[in-house]
């Protein structure tokens, strides 16, 4: 699957036991199969593997995970809590920018699109990276957490430490295994309304990742998204 879906070198070098794997193999065919049948996969073929391709394994100063791609028409394009251009805000990540406001005193942008965080090093992580149109969760159990897994274990390997930023309870057990004596480790819960009132709001993520990154002699993540995209 690697060889023909654009990613980044580094990738492709840190993971060629997992696309060699036998499970990779039955993905493949699972969503090939999928497609044959008529059905609708979002992100495109080509995005699946955004969020790596942009954020090179080096670069990885911050990771956020999600859980699923969007499900619906033009919102999905490979990077968690992301969506394209001129497509509304979702729920979630309207939360997150009230946050972001909250702690930085950034204004909230007028749009969705966060490839400005991943250009940067904020590896924005979906655990599964395919869903079926308008069927939430439609591909977990086909392989996927198992790629993810390893994504996260290798940025965990890395000489370099790193921020986990992990809400909600599915993000935290995900990557439970990350070692806290040289990475910071922030849990919150999930932006989503039914709990960012529980505790994601006033949890100054933003601020406490770019202290630890400066503490560490790296640049501070620059949060502010572009006016236009």
């Amino acid at each position: 699957m690697a060889d023909t879906i654009k990613l980044d070198e580094s990738w492709k070098a840190a993971l060629a036991g997992e696309f060699s794997a036998p499970y990779m193999a039955s993905l493949k065919s699972f969503l090939q199969a999928e497609k044959q049948a008529g059905k609708v996969i979002f992100p495109k073929g080509s995005e699946y593997f955004r969020a790596l391709d942009l954020t090179p394994l080096g670069k990885v100063r911050v990771v956020i995970l999600g859980q699923d791609p969007y499900h619906g028409d033009g919102q999905a394009h490979g990077l968690c809590f992301s969506v394209l251009p001129g497509v509304r805000i979702p729920p979630s990540l309207v939360n997150i920018y009230k946050e972001m406001q909250s702690d930085l005193g950034i204004p909230p942008a007028k749009h969705g699109y966060l490839e400005h965080w991943a250009d940067q090093g904020v590896l924005l992580l979906n655990s599964v990276l395919t869903v079926e149109r308008s069927l939430a969760a439609s591909h977990q159990g086909r392989g996927w957490e198992k790629f993810t897994d390893a994504v996260i274990a290798r940025v965990n390997e890395q000489a370099d430490p790193a921020v986990f930023m992990l809400w909600g309870s599915y993000a935290q057990k995900k990557a439970a295994f990350v070692d806290q004596t040289k990475h910071l480790v922030l849990k919150a819960p999930h932006p989503s309304p039914l709990s960012a009132h529980n505790g994601f709001f006033g949890c100054r993520h933003f601020s406490k990742a770019n202290h630890f990154l400066e503490e560490h002699g790296m640049a501070p993540i620059d949060w502010q998204l572009p006016a236009q995209v």
